[in-house]
């Protein structure tokens, strides 16, 4: 798994299975995002980039169009595949994508684009975009102004190590991109909601750098997120809680351009 950080490719292929049951689905307003705001409908073929088990896999196909995933790891790819087998699923990374130049109309990357946010991976995204076509990039995230998401916070905080994080806002630094307009924003309330060991452990546990973790190690978090449960009275004793997320949305569109030598 070349060009892979080490912490995804041990971690997400650790929790694939806690990935599945643990992370949230999207707000329906992307659904309209997808159409309006990156044109994707029937006779448009759209590029789940980093699809890990699929769970964006559902909006894209929702807008009718083809709907190819690639993924990197192959557990996380196994899963998707198992839940989707009318998507056209293959093994790839941002910086090496198995597709034609200029062959689909949109390219998705969702809760994964801090991963590879390099002039490589932006490179390589632009030559399988048909010019005109649309690069998004979404992510659910966590609120934080909530004292309890705040505690489950400080809790992963000391494992982070030198793994890439939507929350440090470096993937900011490749904006504006050489071959694309600038990015357009859009941010949507969402919610989670179900049993906190779903929604709270196991979101938690599915994590990358908390999925690499030993098994020892993990025992340990668990007991602590479980007593971040017991001690709010929002959680405590509750078989169904919701946890807070605000979702960003962001496209930009490849621009025309005459040689490769203008992408270099």
């Amino acid at each position: 798994m070349t060009n892979i950080h080490h912490v995804a490719a041990e971690g997400f292929a650790l929790g694939a299975a806690s990935y599945v049951a643990g992370r949230p689905d999207y707000p329906p307003e992307i659904e309209g995002w997808l159409s309006g705001d990156l044109g994707l409908g029937r006779s448009k073929t759209a590029l789940d980039l980093a699809a890990g088990t699929g769970k964006f896999s559902p909006r894209l196909l929702a807008t009718g169009a083809h709907v190819i995933a690639v993924e990197p790891v192959r557990e996380m790819l196994d899963q998707l595949i198992r839940q989707f087998p009318q998507i056209d699923a293959r093994t790839g990374s941002a910086q090496h994508i198995p597709l034609d130049d200029a062959s689909v109309d949109a390219v998705v990357c969702a809760q994964a684009f801090h991963w590879f946010s390099t002039p490589e991976a932006l490179r390589e995204i632009h030559r399988v975009l048909k010019p005109g076509g649309a690069f998004g990039l979404v992510w659910n995230v966590r609120d934080d102004n909530v004292p309890w998401v705040a505690a489950l916070t400080r809790i992963m905080k000391p494992f982070e190590g030198d793994a890439p994080r939507y929350h440090s806002q470096k993937w900011r630094n490749v904006f504006p991109a050489e071959g694309f307009s600038p990015l357009r924003e859009k941010r949507f309330p969402h919610r989670h909601t179900g049993p906190p060991e779903k929604v709270i452990v196991e979101r938690i546990l599915s994590v990358s750098f908390m999925a690499a973790l030993p098994p020892e190690r993990q025992e340990q978090v668990t007991s602590q997120l479980r007593q971040v449960i017991a001690s709010y009275p929002e959680l405590a004793g509750k078989s169904e809680v919701t946890f807070p997320y605000e979702t960003l949305a962001c496209v930009c569109t490849r621009l025309p351009y005459t040689s490769p030598a203008e992408m270099l």
